[in-house]
């Protein structure tokens, strides 16, 4: 069994770790999915035991706004909802999101639910010269980028 001490450094090598991956996207363009966007969402969501939704919200020149979980599911499944992301991304002026979520099961193929809410947020998005620029499915294991896979 894990010791106290022994989870408060585990914890702490974890935060750690996020830290040094979330500084590789910071104030940098994230446009066309780098691997260190990737990386830091792999293990910031890829882990996680319920599905997560969440947006990356770009500038002009493609910088992160701001990172937001915004829906929280089930083990199988969590809700897309277009017209909040629109709203959040009118809210702080994003030019470009990144749409992003994790597959508890290890399976990172897109269901036919994410490409479904895919092409409700694109359609909602384009109305208001947002772009979609990709929607990235993250596990443990892997990940399945919408964009590389000329799913957008």
């Amino acid at each position: 069994m894990l010791g106290a001490r022994a989870a408060t450094l585990l914890i702490s090598v974890r935060l750690a770790c996020l830290e040094a991956l979330r500084s590789r996207i910071d104030d940098r363009p994230l446009i066309g999915t780098p691997v260190a966007l990737v990386d830091y969402l792999r293990v910031r969501y890829g882990h996680q035991a319920s599905e997560t939704v969440g947006v990356i919200h770009l500038s002009g020149s493609g910088r992160m706004i701001r990172e937001e979980t915004t829906f929280m599911g089930s083990v199988q499944s969590a809700p897309i909802h277009a017209r909040d992301i629109v709203r959040r991304a009118l809210e702080l002026g994003s030019t470009s999101i990144i749409l992003f979520h994790n597959h508890p099961s290890g399976d990172p193929r897109p269901s036919n639910a994410d490409l479904a809410a895919t092409r409700a947020v694109t359609r909602a998005a384009s109305l208001f010269d947002i772009a979609l620029d990709d929607h990235i499915v993250v596990t443990r294991s892997g990940w399945t980028s919408f964009r590389s896979e000329g799913l957008l």
